[in-house]
């Protein structure tokens, strides 16, 4: 017989005083926790369950360091690029991802500028950013369990090369109101100045597949065709001032047709020191798609990872075991799963009006790496004519971080795309999948993704 929801007053009115007492004091402070204001919303994924500053981490450059420590590798250090080749190739990390941003919104700010944009380089999982002449290469990677770590390898030459974890120096802007208050990952787009600093009264957008493509790469280069559709990469904002000095916001202009379809960087800066001359505007889709991805994974984790801590505090109350799920903890995970299947899905993706083609081999590269299901369809194929990708669920389903979510989360996920794709689920929200899209969907899933198959509904 099926549980039935009711309030917790009613649940445990059964209990004696003196427990009933004790559970409120525990109630209220699980609730008071919840509701912190975003201000404090750092200090939450510090404490328990998370623990972000005194757990260990486990995720590609961490482990990069212990093969370093341990003399099994070594990465080379070149005088023209420092330690940057060489970690790219030990991390995997294909040069043709390169995408070059000139606004100053980075640690080295001062080595930034539209003459000298910082380069991004990316895998699935790691994110390596270099500058000209900088300091250190700037790193930053998902880890299963603690959502974005961030590093720094300073570029000196040294007999063991040391990538050193970095949090509130990055977290002031990587775990706050710009991230959703985790630990995540940020691809803004703004107003830059022709010195590349970002005029922030005129306002900043986050740059993702549900922006309009009007509102992306402000302060990036781009390379690539797009037909009408206007960005506002490639260009730097026109500022009159008053008669006293100040700038006036409303004069604030941008010509975004300056700024399209270009193919190449020569006319606006010396690409000679970069790995190649390209900021390619797949790479660049792909790279917004993936950070929103990543962020909405270690969003639904650490949501769920506290419903279990406060359900297992609950639980030692009431004489339950340990693991029991309350109603509360349900409704929790439920509402996580929800909001991560929205994100998987595509849905509010921004739809293209004109086809889509970058400079590089770069969504060759993406392309390939597969799964595959036995029709050789992937959820990397890319569409690039109304869509991102052919197949729109996030390839992000098969990293590390989703694989490392919580049992329940996965159950509850997988159970109601199931539903959604076998059209047992006909939300307004998912009407954007056609049928032949959720069947597609469906045979991928199920022949790439083995939690898949084992968790999904089987109704009917």
């Amino acid at each position: 017989m099926k549980r039935r929801a009711e309030p917790l007053a009613a649940e445990r009115s059964h209990q004696p005083t003196q427990l009933r007492q004790r559970i409120l004091l525990v109630s209220l402070l699980i609730a008071v926790g919840s509701r912190q204001p975003a201000a404090r919303a750092q200090a939450e994924f510090e404490g328990d369950p998370i623990n972000y500053l005194t757990s260990t981490p486990d995720d590609a450059v961490s482990r990069l360091q212990t093969q370093i420590d341990s003399n099994e590798i070594q990465v080379t250090f070149e005088p023209e690029h420092g330690y940057l080749k060489s970690l790219l190739t030990h991390l995997k990390i294909p040069i043709s991802s390169q995408v070059l941003v000139f606004s100053k919104t980075s640690l080295q700010v001062q080595r930034i500028g539209p003459r000298t944009p910082r380069a991004i380089y990316f895998n699935d999982n790691v994110y390596v950013g270099w500058v000209q002449n900088g300091e250190a290469i700037e790193v930053s990677t998902v880890d299963p369990q603690l959502g974005a770590n961030f590093y720094t390898l300073q570029q000196k030459q040294q007999p063991r090369p040391r990538l050193v974890r970095q949090t509130h120096r990055c977290l002031s802007c990587h775990g706050a109101s710009q991230t959703r208050n985790v630990p995540g990952h940020i691809v803004r787009s703004v107003y830059p100045s022709s010195s590349g600093l970002p005029v922030f009264s005129a306002g900043t957008f986050r740059t993702d597949d549900r922006s309009p493509l009007r509102q992306r790469w402000g302060g990036w280069y781009v390379t690539g065709t797009h037909g009408q559709q206007l960005h506002m990469g490639n260009l730097v904002v026109q500022q009159n001032k008053d008669p006293f000095g100040s700038v006036r916001n409303e004069s604030i202009t941008i010509d975004r047709k300056s700024g399209a379809n270009i193919v190449n960087l020569k006319n606006r800066l010396d690409t000679a020191p970069y790995l190649t001359a390209h900021s390619d505007i797949v790479a660049l889709m792909v790279l917004g798609h993936q950070t929103r991805m990543h962020n909405a994974v270690t969003r639904a984790g650490f949501a769920v990872r506290r419903a279990l801590r406060d359900a297992a505090v609950f639980n030692t109350f009431t004489n339950q075991p340990p693991d029991a799920l309350t109603d509360s903890a349900r409704r929790r995970i439920a509402a996580a799963g929800d909001r991560l299947i929205s994100s998987l899905l595509f849905c509010g993706e921004q739809r293209l009006t004109s086809p889509i083609q970058g400079t590089t081999a770069f969504a060759q590269h993406f392309a390939r790496r597969g799964p595959r299901d036995q029709h050789g369809r992937s959820l990397r194929d890319l569409d690039l004519q109304q869509r991102l990708f052919r197949h729109p669920c996030s390839f992000v389903i098969y990293g590390p971080a989703f694989d490392a979510l919580p049992q329940p989360l996965q159950q509850h996920v997988f159970r109601r795309l199931s539903d959604i794709l076998q059209g047992r689920d006909n939300r307004r929200a998912f009407n954007h999948l056609s049928t032949a899209q959720r069947s597609a969907l469906f045979q991928i899933l199920r022949d790439t993704k083995p939690a898949f198959d084992k968790y999904r509904s089987r109704k009917g």
